[in-house]
């Protein structure tokens, strides 16, 4: 085993590394909360990953994006996390996707090729797109509500979509997969009322998005390791 992982195999044993070299993840979206979670399971030792997103760089994500930084402003979103993921583990294999994930170009994307989904999608339509396809095709799913506007990354939890409150865009999630007969769902979200802005692009901090990453990443893994 690389000794880049020695740590954490102090944690959960040789075995379970394993597991994970040979595990492959898809996650949707690569901004605050995706990047975050990308980055986790890269860290985590999972062996293959595969990113969906069409975006560059943009000067405004760099206060809360983990792959933004002043030398990648202006790169495809995919590339630039790809060369930092490689900088992590260069036996890692990547997958890149650039493609605004949509009904119409989700049949470019084989779901049942990975082992798990990571959802940091900001679009309803494609979130539902993503979560109904996950279902029919038994590929274990885990969805990040909104993070916008919001100060306090303690008040964000794992919780299925039915258990949820507060949180506007759960609550659209809720109505919109009921209606559709998906009956359940692991999501991420935060009870904290949205804080109200003048503008109608959302408002984000340094610290609730990737949070919000860090603990899809953390439930992906410990399912990996616990149920294979």
């Amino acid at each position: 085993m690389s000794e880049r992982f020695s740590r954490q195999a102090r944690i959960i044993g040789e075995e379970k590394m394993n597991i994970l070299k040979n595990s492959s993840v898809i996650v949707f979206g690569l901004g605050g909360v995706g990047g975050a979670a990308a980055e986790a399971l890269v860290r985590g030792g999972i062996g293959k990953i595969a990113i969906v997103d069409k975006d560059v760089v943009d000067i405004t994500n760099l206060n809360r994006q983990i792959i933004a930084t002043e030398e990648t402003v202006g790169m495809k979103k995919t590339d630039a996390a790809e060369k930092r993921f490689l900088s992590i583990n260069p036996e890692l294999i990547v997958e890149k996707f650039d493609i605004f994930y949509l009904p119409e170009t989700a049949d470019e994307i084989n779901l049942s090729d990975y082992d798990f989904i990571i959802d940091a999608i900001d679009n309803v339509t494609a979130k539902i797109e993503l979560i109904v396809r996950a279902e029919k095709q038994g590929v274990p799913i885990i969805s990040s509500m909104g993070t916008g506007n919001k100060l306090s990354p303690e008040m964000l939890e794992i919780a299925d979509i039915y258990k949820t409150s507060v949180c506007p865009l759960a609550r659209v999630m809720r109505r919109e997969l009921k209606n559709r007969g998906v009956k359940k769902l692991k999501v991420i979200y935060s009870k904290e009322e949205p804080i109200k802005t003048d503008s109608s692009v959302p408002g984000s901090i340094s610290f609730t998005p990737p949070v919000a990453g860090y603990l899809a990443a953390s439930y992906v893994i410990k399912n990996l390791i616990e149920n294979k």
